[in-house]
């Protein structure tokens, strides 16, 4: 784990109490509560609309809440303006739904948009090699710096987006729905990555994820959204241990079970 001189690194990175999400009439979150623990891979599960993406953008200060409070890395995100929030927001890192990236940038363009913006004063030189070195560490060739997201496939542009957010050495890194419109091979080499650069980064890692080979292959713990709150958060086998109908449904389904199956294979096949 990275050494920094925060004195809060030893609580919870991410701590949620009574959120609430309104939009006009409609209630998203009511009084959920979420506490995310240091050096983990959460997956965050739910329904259709039971606002996954809505409680990431709420943490990461997009979405200004109805009511409740939201503590980042020390910091209480509910309370602070733009300008307050910057030292706290170059800590994380974001990869959202698709990648997101600038279709006039080129890949090592994409990922100095960061640094343009909480260090202006880099060199150009030094932002071309931070650039170079997180598209190398996220598993694509040096090749891939100079082109354009459209000419990457979609495996290669996730990777690309994964590169900008990692550009700042988060300690937090937030993932939306990573392997959506993966095949599975691909899928599977995106998780190995995620898991890989959480050890070697010292990453904690909130993953929204629906994928469910995904939640069994590295995922240290879930937390579950229903009835617009965290109707439970642990292992797996915990979640299932709970009895709640939507859990038992999910983890228990024919693509759960096929899941667990397969999790359990390549446990068996790694010697474990």
């Amino acid at each position: 784990m990275p050494m920094t001189d925060h004195p809060e690194d030893l609580a919870p990175p991410i701590v949620i109490e009574g959120l609430v999400n309104r939009f006009g009439d409609f209630t998203v979150h009511e009084g959920l509560d979420l506490t995310v623990q240091r050096g983990e891979i959460l997956g965050v599960v739910g329904g259709s609309g039971s606002g996954k993406s809505v409680l990431m953008r709420s943490i990461i200060g997009l979405q200004r809440p109805s009511a409740g409070r939201i503590d980042v890395l020390g910091r209480t995100i509910t309370e602070l303006d733009l300008e307050q929030g910057i030292g706290v927001r170059r800590r994380w890192g974001v990869l959202f739904q698709g990648g997101a990236l600038f279709s006039t940038l080129t890949v090592g363009e994409n990922v100095e948009v960061p640094l343009r913006k909480y260090y202006p004063n880099l060199s150009s030189e030094l932002r071309h090699e931070i650039a170079r070195y997180k598209v190398i560490l996220t598993g694509l060739p040096e090749s891939a710096v100079a082109k354009y997201p459209s000419e990457l496939s979609g495996g290669m542009r996730k990777r690309a987006g994964l590169a900008r957010a990692l550009a700042l050495d988060p300690e937090l890194l937030f993932l939306d729905e990573p392997t959506a419109g993966l095949d599975p091979i691909g899928a599977a080499n995106f998780d190995r990555l995620t898991r890989e650069l959480k050890e070697t980064l010292g990453l904690t890692v909130f993953l929204i994820t629906h994928d469910l080979d995904t939640l069994y292959e590295i995922c240290d713990r879930v937390a579950v959204i229903a009835d617009k709150k965290i109707i439970g958060v642990g292992t797996i086998p915990e979640l299932i241990a709970t009895g709640h109908p939507w859990i038992e449904e999910y983890f228990n389904g024919p693509r759960g079970r096929a899941a667990q199956a397969s999790h359990q294979r390549h446990h068996v096949a790694d010697g474990g």
